[in-house]
This record gives structure tokens, sequence and C-alpha cells, in this order.
């Protein structure tokens, strides 16, 4: 049994992010100055959002979502009367790839055991993914393949599972699908989706 506090135990995966050499994006993050983003918010959140991989202006601070699409996340989280305080806000790739482009496979299966670490620390009871790389990982992970289609078909839905705490009891589980708020940067249209899909979390919270 881990008897290290939740702080401490987020600490030392940072430890091992700031290290990790075996990814193919460490060279890249050093010779830019960047900083792996772990993630931000409650160590207790019952919600957690979960992105695909950090941009510029977060390898820059080594925060999540603090660019033009975390702004919109912030607006989205206040519809609904929560804050950043209140939940956990991740990726699943914890370092920037080069010019935006999306996660490789290969980086998703390396940096995805980090997450997954990260969910045994908070146990969340539910589970936000944003974006359809998240949506992937998140979805096959709790056994959910059968259900998982494109975005552009599961949005705003929610599904029932469960994943084990670190007594390896069965704890509830649900997993939310949504678009991810940089879509609203670049399509007007997805800002009332994405605010009316966030609707979904009122039951939830």
């Amino acid at each position: 049994m881990n008897n290290l506090t939740k702080h401490d135990q987020m600490e030392k995966m940072r430890e091992e992010l700031c290290g990790f050499t075996a990814s193919p994006l460490y060279e890249y993050r050093l010779s830019n100055k960047y900083s792996p983003v772990i993630g931000e918010g409650s160590y207790d959140a019952k919600i957690m959002f979960v992105g695909e991989a950090p941009g510029k202006t977060e390898a820059i601070t080594g925060k999540p979502f603090c660019g033009a699409a975390g702004k919109f996340l912030s607006v989205l989280l206040e519809s609904i009367g929560l804050s950043r305080e209140n939940v956990y806000i991740t990726n699943i790739v914890k370092d920037r790839p080069p010019e935006n482009r999306d996660p490789t496979p290969i980086e998703i299966a390396l940096y995805s055991p980090f997450f997954d670490r990260q969910v045994q620390v908070i146990q969340p009871r539910v589970i936000v993914t944003l974006g359809r790389h998240s949506m992937g990982y998140v979805m096959k992970r709790y056994d959910l393949d059968l259900e998982l289609g494109p975005i552009s078909g599961i949005h705003g839905k929610s599904f029932e599972t469960v994943c084990f705490d670190r007594m390896h009891t069965p704890q509830p589980l649900t997993i939310v699908t949504l678009y991810h708020p940089a879509a609203a940067l670049y399509n007007g249209g997805m800002r009332e989706t994405l605010k009316k899909d966030f609707e979904v979390l009122k039951k939830l919270i």
C-alpha cells in the first residue's frame, strides 16, 4: 500500500517526467526550455478533465490549459458553477509535440501510465475527455470500446463504467466525452455546442 500523500505521489511523478529521457519529446522540450505539464487543481477532485497534449503557452508555464482554449474552459466551468480549483485538469501526453501536432500512438503509450497513476491518486468519480485522442484512450482504458465512435457522434454523452482503487475495489466511474475547447477557437458554432454539452456535467456535480 502506498503511504505517500497525494501531494508526494504527484511530486514523484513530476520528478520522473522531468527526467523522462525515454520520450521522443524529451530533447525537444530541453532545446526549447519547456517544462513538462503535469496537471493542476484539487487532488481530491470528483471531476477530472483530460486533454490531449500541452500547447506552447502550457509548455512555457508548466500549467495545463492556460492559453486561449484554457480561458474558454474556465468560462465553461463557471457556466455550471465550478472553478478550476474544484476540479483536476491534465493531459494524456505531458510534453508539447512540435508545432502542436497530434500526439502519436507511441507518445500516448509512453505517457498514459502517468495519467493512469494520476487517476489512482485522485480517484475521481467523473473523467471528462476533451478531444478525440483523450477520448479514444480513456474509453478503451475503461472497457468502453464498444461505445467508442467518432467524436461527432458521441460528444456530450456520458458512459458508466468502473475503475479500481488502490485497494483493488471497483468504484463507479462516469466518462463524459466532449470536444476540445480549442475547437471553439476555430469554429464559432462549437462554442454553443460545448456550452450545451457541459450541461451534462450539471447532473453529475
